[in-house]
C-alpha cells in the first residue's frame, strides 16, 4: 500500500509537470521569442478628441508599462507634421504647426513591454478659425528682383493687430535671412503695416529672403495664422544721390565714388523740395504731371499739364527727379520747380539708367520741410536706429544670419550696377 501510494504520488507530480511544461514552453515562445500582434488602441491615449485647437500640440501617451515605437500625423496633402518622441518613449507630441479647419490622421505603433506589438490610427480635425491672418510681403520681386541698398522690407497684414503680445507673435513668425548677415529690426508703422531695415544700409550684393510662417498658430482670440508666404531679392551696387538745393546740383555716387555731378533746379519758394533721405519708388519713361493733383488750380500762374520724360519717383505725392527741358536756363542757378528735381533731358536719361528702385536720394540745404518717415514713400532712414528699435514689438534688433544650407543655396551675389 505504502509503495502504491508512493508510486501514485510520484505519478501525480510527473503528470502535473507534464501538463505544465507545455504551457510554460508555449508562454515562453509567445512572450519572449516571437512578438505577437495586439490592439495598440488599448496602449495609448490621444489628446486630440473632437475639434482641436491648432495652436496647441497634439500628444500621444503610452499606458503604464508600454512604449511608443512610432507616431506620425499626416494632413490631407500627405505632408507629415513634425513631432518629437520623449527619451523614455512614453509620450510624443507635435512640434510642427497644424492648419485651422483641417483633417489629420494619426498613425501609432506601440509595444506593451511583453512582446505585444500593434498599430492603430485615429482622426481629428482642427477648429475653424474665425479670422485668418495672411501677410503681403514687399517689395514685389516679380521683376528683376534687384533693389538698391536703401530698400526696406514691408509687410501688410490682412487683419489689424493691436495687442502687444499678438504683435510679438507676428514678429516671431516673420523671418529675415541674408547673406551676408546684418543687424536689423521691425517697425510697426500702424496696426497692419510693418517695415524692416538694417541698422545701416544693406551691403551691396546681399541676398535676402523674407518669410511669414505662422500657419495655424493662435495670434489672438479668434485670429490664427494663415498660409505661408515668402519672397527673395538681391541688393545691387550702393548708389547714393545727393541733391544740394542751395548749390543747385546733384551728385551721384556709386560704392562711395562720385560718378557725375549735374546742374539742377529744385522747388521754388512755396513749393520747396523736402529735405532728408528718400528711396526711389519707381521709374517711368514718360509720366503725365498735372498741377491740379497737388492743389494748383487750372489756369493759374503756377498751373501745369505736361508729359515728363525719364521720371524717377521718390514720394507718392509726386516728387520726382526728371527731365525739365523748359527750365534748362535756370538749372545750376536758381530753384524754379514745383518741388521736383529738374535737369536736362540728356542728364535725366542718364540718371534714369544709372539708378533703380531702392536707391537713395538725399536732399540737403532746402528750405522745405523734412521728409516724413512713412505715408509718402520710404522715409525710413530718417528715423534714428534707437527710435526704430523702440517700435519693434519684441523691442530688440535681430541678426539675419542665414542657416548654412540657405547661405550655400543663396551664395554671395556680385554687386550689380
Amino acid at each position: 500500500m505504502a509503495d502504491r501510494r508512493g508510486i501514485v504520488g510520484i505519478g501525480g507530480i510527473s503528470l502535473t509537470l507534464a501538463v505544465l511544461a507545455p504551457l510554460a514552453a508555449c508562454s515562453s515562445g509567445e512572450d519572449e521569442s516571437r512578438p505577437h500582434r495586439i490592439d495598440a488602441a488599448r496602449l495609448v491615449h490621444l489628446s486630440a478628441k473632437g475639434k482641436v485647437d491648432p495652436s496647441q500640440p497634439v500628444t500621444v501617451t503610452a499606458v503604464e508599462g508600454s512604449r511608443l515605437t512610432d507616431v506620425t500625423v499626416v494632413g490631407p496633402d500627405g505632408r507629415v507634421v513634425a513631432g518629437k518622441l520623449a527619451d523614455d518613449q512614453r509620450s510624443w507630441q507635435t512640434t510642427g504647426r497644424l492648419k485651422a479647419d483641417t483633417a489629420y490622421t494619426v498613425r501609432i505603433s506601440a509595444d506593451n513591454g511583453r512582446n505585444g506589438r500593434g498599430d492603430t490610427t485615429a482622426d481629428f480635425r482642427t477648429l475653424t478659425a474665425q479670422r485668418v491672418l495672411t501677410a503681403k510681403l514687399g517689395p514685389d520681386s516679380s521683376g528683376s528682383g534687384v533693389y538698391g541698398v536703401g530698400q526696406p522690407l514691408t509687410v501688410q497684414l490682412s487683419e489689424a493687430v493691436k495687442d502687444p503680445q499678438a504683435r510679438q507673435e507676428v514678429e516671431r513668425a516673420l523671418t529675415v535671412t541674408s547673406q551676408p548677415a546684418v543687424t536689423g529690426a521691425w517697425y510697426w508703422v500702424d496696426d497692419k503695416n510693418l517695415h524692416f531695415r538694417p541698422e545701416e544700409y544693406w551691403p551691396a550684393g546681399t541676398a535676402v529672403t523674407l518669410a511669414f510662417d505662422d500657419t495655424g498658430s493662435r495670434i489672438a482670440d479668434g485670429l490664427y495664422g494663415g498660409d505661408r508666404s515668402s519672397l527673395r531679392l538681391r541688393i545691387g551696387a550702393r548708389v547714393e544721390t545727393v541733391v544740394d538745393a542751395a548749390a543747385h546740383e546733384l551728385t551721384l555716387k556709386r560704392d562711395g565714388e562720385a560718378i557725375r555731378t549735374i546742374p539742377v533746379t529744385t522747388g521754388k519758394p512755396g513749393f520747396d523740395t523736402r529735405n532728408g533721405i528718400k528711396v526711389v519708388l519707381s521709374q517711368e519713361r514718360s509720366v503725365r504731371m498735372n498741377g491740379e493733383t497737388i492743389g494748383i488750380a487750372a489756369g493759374g500762374s503756377d498751373s501745369y499739364d505736361l508729359n515728363v520724360q525719364w521720371a524717377t519717383r521718390v514720394t507718392w505725392s509726386g516728387e520726382y527727379v526728371h527731365a525739365a527741358p523748359w527750365s534748362v536756363s535756370s538749372q545750376g542757378i536758381e530753384n524754379v520747380s514745383h518741388g521736383c528735381t529738374g535737369m536736362s533731358t540728356e542728364n535725366a536719361h542718364w540718371f534714369y539708367d544709372n539708378t533703380r528702385v531702392g536707391d537713395l536720394v538725399t536732399v540737403v540745404n532746402s528750405r522745405g520741410s523734412r521728409m516724413e518717415p512713412f505715408g509718402n514713400g520710404f522715409g525710413d532712414w530718417n528715423v534714428s536706429w534707437a527710435d526704430w528699435v523702440k517700435h519693434s514689438a519684441l523691442g530688440q534688433p535681430l541678426s539675419t544670419t542665414a542657416p548654412d544650407s540657405q547661405a550655400h543655396a543663396s551664395g554671395m551675389v556680385r554687386p550689380e550696377v
